[in-house]
């Protein structure tokens, strides 16, 4: 077992209030809210009894749940642009584990996938789940009726065949990676960690917080839905800097098809498996994450 077992109801208890925030319409009524909210509390409550957060990183989740409820409620525009900068700041802050207060156990450190693979480090992040949860509950309009997923699905499927052949491709081309059929011990952890943490998060924040909330506010403009996906797109693009310029080119691409996904689906669904499934063949079918240079 790759995360000891004291922090199992931790990580669990997270991992359902990920699931919470979709939740069917006719099992709750009025404000939902109450519900991924409570969930991500427990959560916290239990993460901060085995030591995976502290009083600091107790503080740091409600004052960005505080923040983010702000600028969802503030009437005044010189009021609501501030707190959504502010949010969006934080959640990035959250993302590169920033905050103080969090204590990321590391699943499997320096694994190489493939011999001539370069090797990578896999870490449960307690504090990029709790920005996901907070973007995707304030933000975002999560699926919650049983009908609306399958048209969600077919808008979807396209978009999503073509995403991961074209990047995937670019990669191969370009050297990036190469065809790596594999399935190890660590694929379920992985594949588990980066629906429920890694793309929910990324989605909720370039996708439904970045590229919907400018769409909003550019709605009357002709290029304004241009502009949003142009500006996620690089912004996601160089969030993985850190990664080299190929992958800068690799993440941009990929972001064209997650924001496209988005918007054909008209669902932060349709986005979230499309990035899932690029992540998913990448790890399983291909290098992981890239090539010895």
């Amino acid at each position: 077992m790759l995360l000891a077992p004291d922090l199992l109801p931790a990580f669990g208890a997270l991992a359902l209030a990920v699931l919470t925030l979709w939740i069917p319409a006719p099992a709750l009524r009025g404000n939902r809210d109450w519900l991924w909210c409570g969930g991500l509390l427990v959560a916290c409550a239990i993460g901060k009894a085995v030591g995976v957060l502290d009083a600091r990183g107790l503080a740091a989740t409600f004052f960005y749940l505080a923040l983010a409820f702000g600028a969802r409620t503030a009437g005044r525009a010189w009021v609501r642009i501030p707190l959504l900068v502010l949010t969006g700041v934080c959640a990035f802050l959250f993302a590169l584990h920033r905050f103080p207060g969090f204590h990321n156990p590391v699943l499997a450190e320096g694994v190489r996938g493939s011999a001539d693979a370069a090797p990578f480090t896999l870490h449960a992040n307690f504090d990029t789940a709790v920005a996901g949860i907070v973007l995707m509950g304030v933000f975002c309009a999560p699926i919650r009726a049983r009908a609306d997923w399958l048209p969600m699905l077919r808008r979807t499927a396209p978009v999503l065949l073509a995403t991961v052949v074209a990047v995937l491709g670019a990669g191969w081309a370009s050297g990036y990676v190469r065809p790596d059929v594999k399935w190890t011990p660590l694929a379920p952890w992985f594949l588990a960690i980066n629906l429920l943490f890694t793309c929910v998060t990324e989605e909720a924040f370039f996708r439904g917080f970045i590229l919907g909330g400018l769409a909003r506010w550019l709605e009357r403009r002709r290029w304004g839905t241009a502009v949003a996906v142009i500006v996620s797109t690089v912004l996601f693009g160089l969030a993985h800097a850190r990664g080299g310029p190929a992958l800068v080119v690799l993440a941009a691409l990929a972001g064209l098809g997650y924001a496209a996904a988005y918007l054909r689906s008209g669902r932060i669904e349709g986005a979230i498996l499309t990035h899932f499934a690029l992540n998913a063949v990448h790890f399983i079918a291909f290098t992981y994450p890239s090539l010895v240079r």
